[in-house]
């Protein structure tokens, strides 16, 4: 684990993110953040809740090193009511990120549309705040996805919403490669 120092050289506890709302790019700002952390000589773990399928970004990151990413999903979207299997692979991932932020072996850890899990009901918020409060005090986390509840909001340092204006989805344009995935 690398020390997370200011510009003063004073280590500074981990924060809690959350990149929100209706618009395009809250997983990508979070890969954006994480870039960023790896060339600060960080370690990061970048856990996909709900998601199962290929994306660009897991070709880019598998050669890079001190990154891990996890997927805890199907490759198929959640339409209607989840799975047993959804259900079970969310609880996996909960688990496993919770043990992560607790170790304090990785300095950030993204939990990718964690709020998705939960408009789902895959876990409860409950279950969340708690494996993020039990975090080593210095590991920064990220929660991404649509429409984080007020109670997770509430327990953010930092709290970013993307909001659509216009996009191309709304003309049944589909997902594109390098773009959306």
């Amino acid at each position: 684990m690398s020390g997370k120092e200011n510009n003063s050289g004073i280590v500074n506890g981990g924060k809690f993110h959350i990149y929100t709302g209706d618009g395009k790019g809250k997983t990508t700002a979070a890969l954006g953040l994480s870039l960023r952390a790896l060339g600060a000589g960080w370690s990061v773990f970048f856990a996909q809740f709900i998601k199962g399928r290929h994306y660009s970004e897991l070709d880019m990151l598998k050669d890079l090193e001190n990154i891990e990413v996890e997927q805890f999903g199907r490759r198929c979207f959640i339409r209607e009511k989840p799975s047993e299997k959804d259900i079970e692979l969310a609880r996996k991932g909960l688990e496993k990120a919770g043990q992560i932020l607790k170790s304090g072996d990785y300095d950030l850890v993204v939990l990718d549309e964690a709020t998705i899990a939960l408009h789902y009901e895959l876990f409860s918020i409950d279950e969340l705040l708690e494996k993020i409060s039990a975090r080593a005090p210095e590991v920064e986390v990220v929660v991404t996805g649509r429409s984080a509840p007020d109670r997770l909001i509430e327990a953010a340092d930092l709290v970013t919403e993307m909001t659509k204006i216009k996009h191309y989805f709304d003309e049944e344009v589909k997902a594109r490669t390098g773009i959306e995935k």
